[in-house]
């Protein structure tokens, strides 16, 4: 499947647009406050651990929202946007949700 953040694929021509598409992935609170913990801990440091759940959390967005698209029968997402948001409960500890979106076409 061709995912693209622009609105053309070059050498491709749209021949039909199927639709919005989404694919969400939320990580659970724990991560958070080991995140924050983490990060004091380090200051200024990475966290490869935290990094690297946060790229597993955007492939499993990316991968339902193409899983999406496949089920519209589309060739192809363009403008694909992603977004990562918080969600905390009454101000405590929160969760992040990624979420991809995009439109799924039909390439001629």
């Amino acid at each position: 499947m061709l995912m693209t953040t622009t609105n053309t694929l070059d050498g491709h021509r749209v021949s039909s647009y199927l639709g919005i598409v989404t694919g969400e992935a939320i990580l659970g609170a724990n991560i958070f406050k080991d995140l924050f913990a983490g990060i004091r801990d380090i200051v200024g440091g990475r966290s490869g651990a935290y990094e690297g759940e946060l790229r597993k959390a955007k492939q499993i967005a990316m991968d339902e929202m193409a899983a999406a698209a496949t089920q519209l029968g589309a060739d192809a997402v363009i403008g694909v946007d992603l977004d990562y948001e918080t969600i905390s409960r009454d101000g405590g500890s929160g969760m992040l949700m990624v979420t991809a979106s995009g439109t799924a076409v039909k390439l001629a």
